[in-house]
């Protein structure tokens, strides 16, 4: 083999080489992201799953306590009760504003249940 045709092939392996670690780092890069992406979701589904949890055992419990109102409610009083639900206050203290931590409400209870819930 002569000089010229053994420094050719070498500059061609280089040449393949710096491409084949282009790609490498792409790769890495795109890897890099999937594995943010995957552990962002499973941080979320595991929030997701804990959140589905407490509505199951807050609904649970609810059924429990309104089965027996639900039918003897007032329409108006059934939409209060969806209200309530959905996070937001229904008392005269507190109307409309957002139920921490969908914290239970004395007033609110009292509003819609009122001697039936006691």
């Amino acid at each position: 083999m002569d000089k010229r045709s053994l420094y050719d092939g070498l500059s061609s392996l280089e040449t393949d080489l710096q491409g084949t670690l282009g790609q490498l780092s792409e790769i890495k890069e795109a890897l890099h992201e999937l594995v943010e992406k995957n552990t962002t979701l499973e941080i979320e589904n595991q929030r997701l799953r804990e959140h589905l949890q407490e509505v199951t055992k807050l609904s649970e419990n609810t059924d429990d306590l309104t089965d027996p109102a639900k039918q003897e409610l007032s329409k108006s009083r059934m939409n209060l009760e969806k209200l309530y639900e959905e996070g937001f206050h229904v008392c005269n203290i507190l109307y409309g504003s957002r139920r921490e931590n969908d914290e239970e409400c004395a007033f609110c209870l009292d509003v819609i249940y009122g001697e039936r819930y006691k």
